[in-house]
């Protein structure tokens, strides 16, 4: 699929102003919120955004209809909205960039939803790291009681609805929805086993519906618009617009809208190429967990379905672009430190095996490694992947795929670094 750009999720960021209430109004803004509480039922709602298969921006993939349509009927308890804006995954910044310039579009998702499955109230947990984020959101929210779009008997109707920004303070693994809501409760970050899943038991024991913020950033169009106009666009596999994050070693870094299964190799093209006139390494398409492409693999469209045929994920988004200077050795070892250190300590595999891979990846990179090393730091990411049920939630997965990637695509490197003993980059 060649590149098809779209001007949905990105619509009136180009305006100083696009943050505003008066700017997105003028975008045909808050239309879906009137449209659904004037002329649709709440089940129409849930059933036209299972009908568009808007499937989750934050990574996994699951058709947000679906997961609404898991929450019990029935149940005397209330039902909560948790929209995961803990975008820490190293490479990914499209969610941050919703929130700062176009804050509004992300609140009109969240109230659809809650409208959608009967709640009266939503979080919005942003990354600690993100101040900007929070004071947009924030502003937005003022704004919008001010209009009569957020709080009691919202546009003259019986529906209700306050959303809320959370602060986390700054843990990867608070990105898993598990994790997240044990933090908006006031624990520790630590995922939790399931099932059960948010949607039968999440916040505060309550049903609980987890989308991230791009997935619901999606919901205003397909309200407004219909499914079918969201189903016309990207692929059969992953229907709709995409946000790309294109950072490294690339002439044009930035958040860019396409269709869905917009081509990586044209993506790249689009951003300007490899900087410095340099060649490509490689790709890292979903974010710094995602398995990596060499030049020959990237003819790729960047959908769900077409990247894992590809041997990588789609996951976030966040392509980052690697140029013939980078060393693998030195990646890896960045990468495995920073989940190590993310790791919540829980399950003994990830506890255990990511810092054991940082330690050995480390002492390669340093050129005190032995050949025995490189199939060691294979074994032992074999052994701490999370695929088999070892650990509660992905963090273990997330350490392991690139590790095992880097090493089975540029094991020459990792060789060079015994042979020489130092970095072959650095001469």
């Amino acid at each position: 699929m060649s590149l098809k750009p779209t001007n949905i999720l990105l619509r009136g960021m180009e305006k100083e102003s696009s943050a505003t209430i008066e700017n997105y109004i003028s975008e045909d803004g808050y239309k879906a919120l009137e449209k659904a509480l004037k002329e649709m039922k709440p089940e129409e709602i849930v059933a036209e955004v299972a009908k568009a298969r808007i499937r989750g921006r934050g990574g996994a993939g699951f058709e947000a209809g679906r997961k609404w349509g898991f929450l019990p009927k029935g149940v005397d308890k209330p039902v909560y909205l948790a929209c995961n804006a803990d975008e820490s995954e190293p490479g990914t910044f499209k969610d941050r960039h919703i929130m700062e310039h176009c804050p509004h579009r992300l609140l009109e998702g969240c109230l659809l939803a809650c409208y959608a499955i009967g709640s009266k109230t939503g979080y919005i947990y942003v990354r600690g790291e993100f101040p900007g984020a929070q004071q947009s959101l924030w502003r937005a929210i003022d704004e919008a009681h001010e209009k009569g779009y957020m709080g009691e008997k919202i546009l003259g109707t019986d529906f209700s609805c306050e959303i809320y920004v959370h602060t986390g303070a700054g843990a990867y693994v608070c990105g898993e929805e598990t994790g997240m809501l044990s933090s908006i409760e006031g624990g520790r970050g630590h995922p939790r086993l399931k099932p059960p899943f948010p949607a039968v038991e999440g916040l505060f024991r309550c049903p609980t519906i987890v989308n991230n913020v791009e997935t619901l950033s999606n919901v205003p169009f397909v309200i407004h618009e219909g499914a079918d106009a969201f189903l016309a666009l990207g692929t059969d596999d992953t229907p709709g617009p995409k946000l790309f994050c294109v950072s490294g070693h690339v002439e044009k870094p930035g958040c860019y809208e396409f269709e869905a299964g917009a081509n990586l190799k044209e993506l790249l093209e689009h951003c300007g190429g490899v900087w410095k006139g340099r060649k490509l390494k490689g790709i890292i398409p979903g974010g710094a967990s995602a398995h990596i492409l060499k030049p020959d693999e990237i003819d790729v469209s960047m959908d769900f379905g077409s990247m894992a045929r590809a041997g990588s994920i789609l996951g976030s988004a966040g392509m980052i672009v690697l140029d013939e200077t980078t060393c693998i050795v030195e990646l890896l070892r960045n990468a495995l430190e920073f989940f190590a250190h993310e790791s919540c300590g829980q399950c003994t595999p990830c506890r255990e095996g990511t810092g054991w891979a940082k330690k050995i990846v480390t002492r390669i990179e340093a050129g005190e490694g032995t050949m025995e090393d490189i199939d060691k730091l294979w074994e032992v990411a074999d052994n701490f992947e999370g695929m088999g049920g070892k650990t509660i939630c992905a963090l273990a997965d997330a350490a392991a795929w690139p590790t095992k990637s880097y090493v089975e695509k540029f094991r020459d490197e990792f060789e060079e670094h015994v042979r020489l003993g130092r970095c072959p980059m650095k001469g």
